[in-house]
């Protein structure tokens, strides 16, 4: 079951990357830290630290969370633990981005 999981999570990814037609490239200085997420908060930081849109997708491709973030600081205490894949829009740019929580 969990190579089902996996062989749907990577279809999901390559999906997403091969969708990506308003994106110019990864976002500059991105980092996105702690990796698994313990604390129910992930902190995502660039180089412009513009205002980012955030999308949150599990692994069969279904929008869980979309927000827009002003900071650093994104809360996930809502979501359940598991695999999540996180997108994150910023001035025209994109990266996507495997998400975990603990």
């Amino acid at each position: 079951m969990k190579q089902l999981y996996l062989i749907i999570f990577f279809f999901v990814i390559s999906f997403s990357y091969g969708q990506s037609s308003q994106s110019n490239g990864d976002i500059d200085g991105f980092s996105m830290y702690p990796n698994p997420v313990t604390t129910g908060k992930v902190y995502i930081s660039t180089n412009l630290n513009a205002p980012k849109e955030i999308f949150i997708y599990d692994v069969f491709g279904t929008l869980l969370l979309k927000t827009t973030i002003l900071g650093k600081e994104l809360s996930l205490s809502n979501l359940d633990a598991g695999v999540y894949v996180l997108r994150v829009l910023e001035k025209n740019k994109m990266c996507t981005r495997k998400l975990i929580i603990k």
